[in-house]
């Protein structure tokens, strides 16, 4: 629970936001009901990691194929599971300002820590008007927000539009996951020492070590729960101590670098199929692998096939396996 004033809400970040935060997946049931069982052994299954905060109705969580109702029901769950003992931020994007704000209000009523918003796509053609709809929840809420930068709502926006947004009272920072690694650079080189800049993949702790300058926060991934199991939480751990200047190249290589690369060749692989869609199905089923409540994806986006899961779960164990093998071989 957020335990800040809005002044203060981006000293509260650059004291908060660090280390692994995840983003979860939003579990169905065969009837198609959220699984709110599966949600909650989800939660507890990814805190048990050691990762520090989570997001909750993001892309990967399907916010897209979600009713009102259920979004703020997994408000409701994600909070009850948080305890105010675990930091949780919620997605608030919508085409509806009205929305937006109902959805923040509530997230802000149960016990949020933050609120992350994107473009309102569909009719969102210009950063004005991105950048005035961001200021619009900012004035409606004393909640600290991140903003998130991703083609998937339509729009790019530029370092120069990401520093205007970053301007605005609460706005702490940005998710910079466009894609664009110059564009992700830019962002941390020019803003980076007045907002929390993220860019989800650890590309950037080498890139930053390079040139100078350090991301205290991985806001936010899937990998933690579709790399680590608990008791060998190695992407936790890398992730944790590269967010504070620590980059361990030979652990990432030992222990990450081969499932990473296997990520990234079904991630590339689906998102391709679907035109540029995130990889939803590919990440639930291979959570149910690791354990965690999963289920079908709404449509319009359609579940892995048969064959499709046959050869990702013969791919993920090799790698498991592999993995194994070469740690136990290291003296």
């Amino acid at each position: 629970m957020a335990g800040y004033g809005k002044s203060d809400a981006q000293d509260w970040a650059w004291e908060n936001l660090r280390g692994e935060w995840t983003t979860l997946m939003t579990p169905f049931t065969p009837d198609d009901e959220v699984d709110e069982a599966g949600l909650r052994g989800n939660i507890r299954h990814i805190r048990s990691l050691g990762t520090r905060g989570a997001g909750c109705t993001w892309g990967m969580g399907e916010f897209w194929s979600l009713t009102r109702e259920e979004r703020l029901r997994v408000y409701d769950i994600v909070a009850d599971e948080a305890a105010g003992e675990w930091l949780i931020a919620a997605h608030v994007s919508h085409t509806s300002a009205k929305e937006m704000l109902t959805l923040a209000q509530h997230a802000e009523k149960v016990g949020f820590d933050l609120l992350i918003v994107a473009p309102s796509y569909f009719v969102t053609k210009t950063e004005q008007q991105v950048v005035e709809f961001t200021r619009h929840l900012a004035d409606n809420t004393n909640l600290a927000i991140m903003f998130y930068n991703s083609p998937q709502f339509g729009i790019v926006i530029s370092v120069e539009g990401l520093k205007r947004i970053c301007e605005i009272p609460n706005v702490v920072g940005v998710k910079e996951a466009s894609f664009d690694q110059q564009l992700s650079i830019d962002a941390h080189q020019m803003l980076g020492k007045q907002a929390i800049i993220s860019t989800p993949d650890e590309w950037i702790f080498a890139k930053g070590k390079e040139l100078g300058f350090q991301q205290q926060v991985m806001f936010a991934n899937t990998s933690d729960w579709r790399f680590d199991r608990p008791g060998e939480n190695h992407y936790v751990r890398f992730v944790d101590r590269a967010t504070q200047g620590d980059l361990d190249q030979a652990y990432y290589d030992e222990h990450i670098r081969a499932i990473k690369q296997l990520s990234d060749k079904w991630w590339m692989y689906t998102v391709k199929k679907f035109n540029g869609a995130l990889p939803a199905s590919v990440c639930k089923y291979w959570g149910e692998l690791m354990g965690l409540a999963g289920g079908h994806v709404r449509p319009p986006l359609a579940d892995l096939s048969d064959d499709e899961k046959r050869r990702l779960k013969q791919e993920l164990e090799a790698v498991q396996k592999q993995t194994e093998t070469t740690a136990s071989a290291i003296p």
